[in-house]
């Protein structure tokens, strides 16, 4: 029996071989959540809206109409500090720009002024007039009591893309990076959570979503994460944004000597210490008695006094020096360690205010 088919059945055949060939598979039930996945999510959920994206721009002039116009110049990330609109981030994000935009997470805009900088530790601070209602604070913990292995997340905005979260762990603490100003970053927390172009000045959280640290630094030679990223550590953050707030800059105390250079360390052969080699007239460290390094009538060096401690912290650098008046204001007394004559002193010093 010979068997022939029309050209619709044809058709309708081809249609139902195609249908079944496209049939789509039935889904596998996920199951629950693991614990892990479920602190993540919360994690994420609970402090993403802390966190901005920062715009900044430069000023251009049309070479034709002269007339001047603002245009993108970079990217970076932020968190809002206070209920008050203050939003901390990187100085070295909004360095050089003329102006700088800050995008909530949801996603309106508010222009942003600045309110203070301190680029040794590549802090800086912005403020924005957004209602209250649409600024959520971050959560402040500390950096004192961290340890190597802890889980740590990094929330920002990488390459410009919006927020985004990366998982890693605290792979080494008390670092040294070098600021913008060549300054050392003490204290520096490592980790190999993800930080890319656009993560700097965004937080980095412990597992209960406090802020321990400030992401600012990358070690890459390609400038992508390669697993060594660098965070201010929260205790100096906590110390130095106040401050900013507050003065709008950091003003050290006076304490009026001056400290001798490399140079005159090598040629004193001095191998710890800070030689003092000037004091200013009326200056706290003048009316504490410290004594400078002198040339005599017939050229011949008269030994002063060498710092070589204070606050019961060994000095052997004017970073360290610097460090230690940074964190103390105009009126405290601190005690200072000196090496005269071959014998240790300990001398106290009221520091006077900047003029």
């Amino acid at each position: 029996m010979k068997i022939t088919f029309s050209i619709a059945a044809a058709f309708f055949l081809a249609l139902c071989c195609t249908g079944a060939a496209l049939a789509q598979r039935q889904v596998t039930p996920r199951g629950p959540l693991a614990e892990d996945e479920k602190s993540n999510i919360s994690i994420f959920k609970s402090v993403s809206p802390t966190v901005v994206n920062i715009t900044t721009l430069e000023t251009q002039r049309n070479l034709f109409s002269l007339d001047v116009f603002q245009v993108p110049k970079g990217t970076g990330s932020g968190f809002i500090w206070d209920d008050r609109g203050h939003v901390v981030t990187n100085f070295h994000v909004i360095q050089g720009a003329s102006a700088a935009r800050v995008t909530l997470s949801d996603q309106s805009e508010w222009k942003a002024t600045l309110v203070g900088v301190f680029p040794d530790r590549d802090l800086a601070v912005l403020k924005i007039t957004a209602p209250r209602e649409k600024l959520k604070p971050i959560a402040i913990g500390s950096s004192n009591d961290l340890l190597v292995g802890q889980r740590v997340y990094a929330i920002g905005n990488p390459f410009g893309l919006d927020q985004t979260l990366t998982v890693g762990i605290i792979s080494a603490l008390n670092r040294e990076i070098q600021s913008v100003t060549q300054r050392t970053i003490r204290g520096v927390i490592q980790t190999d959570a993800a930080i890319n172009p656009g993560n700097s000045g965004g937080p980095l959280l412990d597992s209960s979503g406090r802020l321990i640290g400030v992401n600012t630094a990358i070690f890459s030679p390609s400038g992508a994460s390669a697993g060594i990223g660098f965070a201010i550590p929260v205790d100096e953050v906590n110390r130095i944004v106040p401050r900013l707030i507050r003065d709008g800059k950091i003003t050290r105390p006076v304490f009026g000597i001056q400290a001798a250079s490399p140079q005159i360390q090598a040629a004193l052969r001095l191998s710890k210490g800070i030689a003092i080699v000037g004091v200013i007239a009326g200056s706290p460290a003048d009316t504490a008695g410290i004594k400078p390094f002198l040339r005599g009538q017939k050229g011949e060096i008269i030994a002063g006094d060498i710092i070589v401690g204070m606050d019961n912290r060994l000095i052997t650098t004017i970073d360290e020096f610097l460090d230690v008046l940074e964190r103390h204001n105009a009126g405290d007394t601190i005690m200072v360690t000196l090496l005269r004559a071959g014998a240790t002193v300990e001398v106290p010093v009221r520091l006077g205010a900047a003029e």
